[in-house]
């Protein structure tokens, strides 16, 4: 098939929306530790920022379909491009946790819906064979963003150019500018539409997200002191969540139409949906954080095998969807996709402190990504497939869909948090156990470290020097045992995912 010029420039423009997304999505979560002593933030604070962030972000996404209606979606991505750029200049040149939290507020206000944006893009302006290339051209530009961000973000932080990260999605929001203004249609679809947003519902979706977010965000630091009022504030997210879906399921003209999408199939997508977001929050901390933390490889090189691993998901989605058109039925993609999922964190669970990160740890990573990028296409072209006929429906399903998406990846970090504090604080209740004098391991280890310590700074320091270390080994022990539990469970929930995907009667 013959690519016309204008056919180019949509899907270049397809690609933009969402790269701009995923990958300061990606390149920020990698970043998170050099970024907090960067800007002299503490971790509740780049908590604090990123639940701000995701409920502005699901916010405006709410409103996407409505804008778009009423101003066209040219207009909306210009202004949303522009936004974006605004923000992302603002955390290039922030210095502190003010100036950081207001520019990833303003872009959250611009770039929040621009993956929704790309694939509204595709329903409307592409048909036929057309659309599916939009498609793919949406997919490969996800898989390479999540690959490139870790790979990117270590380079820049390596370099001493933290703030490169964001003078590049600057940039990108730049070209996606230009791109937008010259293809797309200045066309609004329905200008004196009904439909529109309740200032009380809207401040009942930020509000609500915002709540549970936080709450879930400050588990890792607060699980122990304050469980009562983290558990508060969640059940109370969450009941504000709750009450606008209903709100809206009841409202006779409502912002999102939930109604016709109360039926099986969405439904049993969205989980697919939200599992599969859940793994990319949880997993995106959980690998950085046992690679570099607990096992002790540089910044830069974590980033760089990241990358090389995540780049699987690129040819992974290319294969899906030569395979797709020819090969449709959706039950042995999930299998595959389940069974990576399985390996990988049957892989992870077996690593040790001398592991090595080409043999052990890049097959795992390609695993991840075939488990990403089969699961989620997948789901895409599966959870929606009764709705493509009803445009209003579809958008709104759209929006939802990826406004799970924010809350997913929040909530699979807090989860992965939750389950490293837990594990370790067990794992070093039974260590501490066996560090006591007198256990043979013990003080074979003690007279060999005060021993070789002595050497370069006496007797005298070499003993409390010694148990300073033994101490130090125990935490990085019971650290690494958390996250070797962590992968148990990944590897288990792959298996429980072949099983029911065997089972379910929806996605055959």
């Amino acid at each position: 098939m013959t690519l016309r010029a204008s056919d180019r420039m949509r899907y270049a423009t397809i690609a933009a929306l969402t790269a701009i997304e995923f990958l300061q999505l990606s390149m920020t979560a990698f970043a998170a530790g050099p970024l907090t002593g960067e800007l002299g933030l503490t971790p509740e604070d780049f908590s604090l920022i990123a639940s701000v962030y995701a409920s502005v972000a699901i916010l405006m996404i709410s409103t996407e379909r409505w804008l778009v209606e009423r101003l066209g979606g040219r207009l909306v991505i210009l202004c949303a491009t522009t936004i974006s750029m605004s923000g992302s200049i603002l955390c290039a040149t922030s210095t502190g946790f003010g100036s950081f939290l207001f520019g990833r507020i303003v872009m959250a206000i611009g770039g929040g819906a621009l993956f929704t944006s790309a694939r509204m893009i595709i329903h409307h302006e592409l048909v036929g064979p057309r659309r599916f290339t939009g498609i793919r051209a949406l997919g490969t530009s996800l898989a390479l963003s999540i690959a490139a961000g870790p790979w990117i973000a270590a380079e820049a932080v390596s370099m001493e150019t933290w703030s490169a990260i964001y003078w590049l999605v600057a940039g990108m929001g730049a070209l996606t500018f230009v791109l937008a203004a010259l293809t797309l249609s200045p066309i609004p679809i329905d200008p004196d539409g009904e439909h529109a947003p309740r200032p009380i519902q809207q401040i009942l979706l930020v509000a609500g997200s915002f709540v549970l977010l936080y709450a879930l965000g400050r588990y890792n630091y607060d699980f122990f002191s304050r469980t009562g009022l983290l558990l508060g504030l969640a059940a109370l997210g969450t009941c504000g969540l709750l009450a606008y879906m209903w709100l809206q399921h009841r409202t006779a003209r409502p912002l999102l139409r939930v109604r016709p999408m109360l039926h099986m199939r969405y439904l049993a997508g969205l989980g697919l949906f939200v599992f599969g977001y859940l793994m990319l929050g949880a997993n995106n901390y959980m690998i950085p954080a046992m690679l570099q933390h607990t096992m002790g490889f540089g910044w830069a090189t974590v980033g760089r095998i990241e990358a090389l691993g995540l780049l699987v998901a690129v040819v992974t989605f290319r294969v899906v969807t030569r395979l797709l058109p020819h090969h449709p039925a959706p039950r042995k993609y999930l299998v595959t996709g389940f069974a990576a999922l399985a390996l990988f964190g049957l892989l992870l669970a077996r690593l040790n402190a001398g592991a090595n990160l080409w043999h052990d740890v890049l097959p795992a990573l390609a695993l991840y990504s075939v488990f990403l990028l089969t699961v989620l296409p997948v789901a895409a072209m599966q959870t929606f497939r009764e709705m493509e006929q009803d445009e209003p429906v579809f958008a709104n399903a759209q929006q939802l869909k990826n406004m799970l998406a924010q809350a997913g990846i929040a909530l699979g970090i807090a989860m992965a948090t939750l389950g490293q504090q837990w594990r370790t604080a067990v794992h070093y209740a039974v260590l501490n156990n066996r560090v006591i004098p007198g256990d043979p391991a013990y003080d074979a280890t003690f007279h060999a470290l005060r021993d070789g310590l002595a050497r370069t700074v006496g007797p005298i320091d070499a003993t409390p020097m010694a148990v300073a270390r033994i101490a130090q080994l125990l935490a990085q022990q019971a650290a690494l045992l958390a996250n070797l539990d962590h992968f148990v469970v990944i590897a288990a929930l792959g298996v429980l995912g072949i099983g029911v995907t065997l089972v379910q009667r929806v996605f055959r």
